[in-house]
């Protein structure tokens, strides 16, 4: 290891460049507004040397004990390291690498009790120490000035080294500034100006000229054009010895009126310069950089002495410790260990405070360690620091404005802060506060106004990361948007021209049509796609097999696949142009049903094989299921076809009526709404099981719902322009009653749910006996739904355009002192509510309740089973397995259940906006609306009783009858809906 270095011999400046330079220009010091004179108590600590800290069992290094990005750890447990190894490197621009204080074995990685006055936890890296305390191999700079700063930035990035006077920032970036910005000033600090810390104090005394080095490194990388160190009038032995080390260098030492908090940034640039920091800069942006006098240590034992920050000093005092001073504490030491260290004195500890008294905060847990930033450690007794007394309300004396260092308005943004009125706080500057204390230490109130606002500038910077997100997924959503409104454009695009060639090819007669036979070319089509899947399934069985000839089975199966593709195409290009098919089409739609059918059995027969064969735990259950996977696929394929094939069936050759478009088109949107329906069902399975084609599913998902919602947009439109529908024939004059068609749809809306009860009871049923056609039982409940919510929409449309009815004259006018809607007129049910099936309802919303809460219940128990059994490492890998096999059938299980009693709920709200006329949600801010107006009537009935006159009580005695009439009302129709529902529950 290299020898502490000197700075090189700079050469002398003449007479004209010292005066030029300012050297010889009487020293001015500035004042800053406000301050505080507390106590200082550092003679309990400056009066001893500094003595080697202890060497602990354990160490716990944070891997964010600097400000910004946590380092990244570059060991794992179990791993020997040596002292001064970096075992966390830089991540991020804002970042600092972190090394290992003594050599040992990394035991563990993980989260544990940190630095913060909340208490949290934080991911730490914890070593068990050897005791040999040995270092990595290591060497320093013998000349600095042969290194280009760049290369010392980089150094000091990798040593660790971040601001050590309290803030923890990184120091590479402070002396990274780049040749745009010139530093006029550099300040070093070492004001310390908090009581109780010394820590500085006793390092200016004892190792000046090595201080003296880090600066000199400091001036080196800035170049700046003068260098001031300020040093409070308190500390006489400091300022000699760091006088006799500036000796004959352009350092000059400025001395300071003691006054806290003279150490703050900004009031030591006041100080030193004169210069003042608006709100919102940055020091450098008035030309000035800051350092503590531990940071130019720190660099000088980085660059000169090849040692990275591993320990800092650290002052040890108050009370509760027999020998206070200053200690080289190792990072990662546990408190306790260095107040057992300090040997406590026994007394009992009030409050163990890291930091000074002003700006530090108090530890809960004595297991919290030592990091780059701990310059202090206060054990006080219950004397020493008290409790606070209680807070009492703000008198306006305005005394915390009066000694403000940042010369705002602490009483304002109190205000503001505690009434959450974040925007006016900022305007107020809020985050320019420097949480020095100031405030609180003179409030006659004792009120914790550092407190409010920290609250407040968190809120501030959760509101900000909160706006990111917002951003950033608002920007992912307008992306998308695009992206589907391009897709559909280009679709509509294709669309169109299609249509255009069809017109052409009709335009230009049946003797120019083709002939083509579109039943054989559907049969080829098939055949090709068959003969592809069966390509597939052999290149993947090779595959598994690590078969030799796996490339040419993938070769031949791409080959197959351009076949099938062209096949199909060949099938469409005939479908848009064959005006009549060879074979007939209830042949081919016959014949399609028929390969449904087969096609469906064979994969229903090949999931049962392969639920079987797992269960069995035979050695085929990946190539039984893949065998699935490839019938269903075919199935899907046959069903596409049918769908087509009856959409593209002729019509009879029986007189053909007018089709509807609107019909038409509520068909389009409902088959669209199933399809999407299944594609989403579909892509979630495929999320779950963590399958490769998750991505293309939820693709297809988003067009088929685009496509969905294209339809149904051209049904509103199509509802709109649809010609009213011509009367109808009949003999007899007008003397036939018409039908109404609100109640029409009534009756349809309760066939529909009818049928979706039953649909989702026998999925349900069909779940729990495990049959093999549960899936298709889901699938046609969901279709029911979907026609269910349509004729719902049609109701509620059609109840919209219905004339009005007539009411009937009132029988009496109602006196003033009267309710204006007596309670029996309260609103009704449009239509008889069956007594038998509300008490079905009610009692199968409460087995579907109590079915998913045990179902749920026995999802979380058997996952914590695994977790356990995961984390303790006492099952196998087939045990865990067959245990997560088991959480994804409860967790199936459960789904259904709650999906079920969705379903009936949304059920029941649906009756209830059919028989009353209004939802469930209108109902509830009826009542509530009128329950709010009740209150407040009364509330003012009450202040005006002993003031108002007869007349005004009467008045208002009369309103609150009325409103008391209409809240039994709203609370008389929502309970009857309710209980009309069976959702008294």
């Amino acid at each position: 290891m290299s020898q502490p270095q000197s700075s090189k011999p700079r050469k002398p400046l003449s007479v004209f460049a010292r005066l030029a330079s300012g050297i010889r220009r009487p020293a001015k010091i500035h004042d800053f507004h406000g301050g505080i004179h507390p106590p200082e108590m550092k003679h309990l600590s400056n009066g001893t040397p500094i003595v080697p800290g202890p060497l602990p069992a354990q160490l716990v290094l944070p891997l964010n004990m600097h400000i910004g990005a946590p380092a990244k750890p570059l060991v794992a447990p179990g791993d020997k390291v040596l002292k001064g190894q970096m075992i966390a490197e830089p991540i991020g621009a804002v970042s600092a690498a972190i090394h290992a204080p003594t050599s040992g074995t990394v035991s563990a990685i993980g989260p544990r009790p940190i630095q913060h006055p909340s208490g949290m936890d934080a991911v730490c890296i914890v070593i068990d120490t050897d005791g040999e305390d040995q270092w990595v191999e290591h060497q320093g700079i013998a000349d600095y000035t042969d290194k280009s700063p760049a290369e010392l930035v980089d150094l000091i990035r990798h040593a660790g080294i971040a601001g050590m006077g309290g803030a923890g920032f990184p120091t590479s970036i402070k002396v990274n500034l780049g040749d745009h910005q010139r530093v006029e000033q550099l300040l070093i600090n070492a004001v310390e100006c908090e009581p109780y810390i010394t820590a500085d104090d006793r390092l200016m005394r004892e190792r000046a000229e090595q201080i003296v080095t880090g600066i000199h490194i400091l001036q080196y990388l800035l170049n700046p054009r003068r260098t001031l160190i300020g040093i409070e009038d308190n500390k006489p032995e400091a300022i000699s010895a760091i006088k006799r080390a500036c000796k004959g260098c352009d350092i000059e030492v400025r001395v300071v009126p003691t006054k806290y908090p003279s150490g703050g940034e900004k009031q030591l640039i006041q100080l030193l310069t004169g210069k003042e920091v608006a709100s919102g800069q940055l020091p450098a942006q008035v030309g000035v950089v800051c350092q503590n006098v531990g940071t130019a240590y720190a660099i000088k034992r980085a660059v000169c002495d090849g040692e990275p920050l591993v320990s800092r000093v650290t002052t040890l005092t108050g009370d509760g410790v027999s020998q206070p001073g200053n200690y080289e504490v190792l990072l990662g030491t546990p408190v306790r260990d260095l107040l057992a260290h300090g040997n406590l004195a026994g007394l009992d500890i009030g409050r163990l405070v890291m930091g000074g008294p002003m700006m530090g905060f108090t530890l809960h847990n004595p297991g919290v360690p030592v990091v780059k930033t701990t310059n202090c450690i206060i054990a006080a007794s219950p004397e020493e620091l008290p409790e606070p007394p209680p807070e009492q309300p703000c008198i306006r004396c305005g005394s915390c404005a009066e000694v403000c260092p940042a010369n705002l308005l602490p009483q304002q943004l109190y205000w503001h802060a505690k009434n959450d009125d974040l925007e006016k706080a900022q305007h107020h500057n809020l985050m320019d506060c420097i949480e020095c204390g100031a405030c609180a230490y003179v409030c006659p109130s004792h009120i914790p106004l550092v407190q409010y606002y920290r609250y407040a500038k968190g809120e501030v910077r959760q509101q900000a990361a909160d706006q990111v997100k917002a951003d950033k997924a608002r920007q992912r959503f307008e992306a998308r948007q695009a992206r589907i409104e391009q897709e559909q454009a280009e679709k509509e695009a294709r669309r169109q021209a299609r249509l255009e060639a069809n017109r052409k090819k009709k335009e230009a007669g049946p003797a120019a049509a083709s002939t083509v036979d579109v039943a054989a070319l559907k049969q080829a089509s098939l055949d090709a796609s068959k003969a592809y899947k069966a390509a597939v399934k052999a290149a993947k069985t090779a595959e598994a097999e690590g078969a030799d000839n796996l490339a040419e089975l993938k070769a031949e199966a791409d080959r197959l696949k351009a076949l099938a593709d062209k096949a199909k195409a060949a099938v469409r290009d005939a479908k848009d142009g064959a005006p009549v098919a060879a074979a007939p089409a209830e042949d081919t739609v016959a014949k399609l049903k028929k390969q449904v059918g087969d096609a469906s059995s064979a994969y229903k027969a090949a999931v049962k094989a392969a639920k079987a064969a797992e269960a069995e735990g035979a050695d085929n259950v990946a190539e039984l299921k893949a065998q699935a996977d490839t019938l269903k696929a075919s199935a899907d394929a046959l069903k596409a076809e049918l769908r087509e094939a009856k959409a593209n069936a002729p019509a009879a050759t029986a007189p053909v009526a007018q089709t509807d478009p609107v019909a038409e088109l509520k068909k389009q949107v409902g088959d669209a709404s199933s399809a999407y329906k299944s594609a989403v069902k579909a892509a979630k399975q495929a999320e779950e099981e963590g399958a490769d084609n998750a991505a293309e599913l939820r693709a297809e998902a988003d067009k088929l719902k685009a496509a969905a919602d294209q339809l149904k947009m051209e049904l509103r439109d199509a509802k709109a322009n649809a010609p009213a529908a011509p009367p109808p024939s009949a003999p007899a004059p007008t003397t036939i009653e018409q039908p109404d068609p609100v109640a029409a749809l009534k009756k349809q809306v309760g066939d529909a749910s009818m049928a979706y009860k039953a649909a989702v009871k026998a999925a349900k049923q069909a779940d729990e006996e495990g049959a093999d056609n549960a899936a298709d039982l889901h699938s046609k409940a969901g279709e029911l739904k979907a026609i269910a919510d349509q004729l719902k929409a049609e109701l509620r449309d059609a109840k919209a355009a219905a004339p009005p009815t007539p009411k009937a004259a009132p029988a009496a006018t109602a006196t003033t002192d009267s309710p204006a809607v007596p309670e029996e007129q309260a609103p009704q049910s449009l239509a008889e509510v069956d007594p038998e099936q509300t008490a079905k309802r009610q009692k199968r919303l409460k087995g579907l309740k109590t079915a998913y809460n045990m179902a749920h219940k026995q999802y979380k128990e058997a996952h914590a089973a695994y977790e356990r059994a995961e984390r303790n490492e006492t099952a196998s890998a087939d045990e865990l397995q067959a245990m997560q096999v088991k959480i994804d059938k409860l967790k199936a299980k459960a789904d259904n259940a709650r999906d079920a009693l969705d379903a009936l709920v949304e059920e029941a709200k649906a009756d209830i906006r059919a028989h009353t006329g209004k939802d469930l949600k209108t109902l509830k801010l009826e009542a509530a609306r009128a329950e709010s107006a009740l209150a407040d009537k009364q509330q003012e009935l009450e202040q005006q009783r002993s003031s108002a006159s007869e007349d005004t009580l009467e008045a208002l005695s009369s309103e609150l009858q009325a409103l008391e009439s209409e809240t039994q009302i709203a609370r008389k129709a929502l309970k009857q809906a309710v209980e009309e529902q069976g959702l008294a529950e």
